[in-house]
């Protein structure tokens, strides 16, 4: 079994902090993982992405052709990575800073308002969050549990105040997806 996901969006918008925060939920449940990150020249305002690969078996090659999922944080991420998910998988779009004029039919489409949910919550980058949430229910390898360790590795030793909040916006992306 295996997920592969591209994460997009503007430097900023916390693209690499949510493909580690993947890796590190892999990590912690035995899978093989790859968490390459891929930067614009610039690092706030440029371009940036992510791919995450997790399996329960050996991962033969790094490069995702076609994902099975994507999260896209604004609509040139959209524009460019909309096209490389595979029939039948599923793209979360931050509907914020993405309007979507003729979407995909063949693929699944999860249009959620991110950044006016994490303004819910009082900051905009957490947006990121809102959108993992949404996708989890659609992931066949990491779930709630998982990523809430991985947050705690990653968040609770070096700004623990944080935690908490990256939680809810976690649930709320969720919470979204339920109705």
């Amino acid at each position: 079994m295996m997920d592969k996901v591209i994460i997009a969006g503007f430097g900023g918008q916390g693209v690499m902090f949510l493909g580690k925060v993947m890796a590190y939920a892999g990590m912690g449940s035995d899978l093989e993982l790859c968490w390459i990150p891929s930067y614009g020249p610039e690092m706030r305002g440029g371009t940036a992405n992510c791919s995450v690969i997790l399996s329960d078996e050996e991962i033969n090659s790094p490069v995702i052709d076609y994902a099975d999922a994507a999260i896209v944080l604004n609509k040139p991420a959209y524009d460019k990575f909309a096209p490389r998910v595979k029939p039948g998988g599923v793209l979360v779009v931050n509907s914020s800073l993405a309007q979507l004029e003729d979407p995909r039919k063949d693929i699944t489409i999860i249009e959620i308002p991110a950044t006016d949910m994490a303004n819910e919550i009082g900051t905009t980058s957490i947006a990121n969050m809102v959108c993992l949430g949404a996708l989890l229910p659609n992931l066949k390898l990491i779930d709630l549990a998982k990523v809430e360790k991985a947050l705690d590795e990653l968040v609770a030793k070096k700004r623990p105040e944080l935690l908490e909040t990256n939680l809810t916006a976690i649930k709320m992306g969720i919470d979204f997806i339920k109705g």
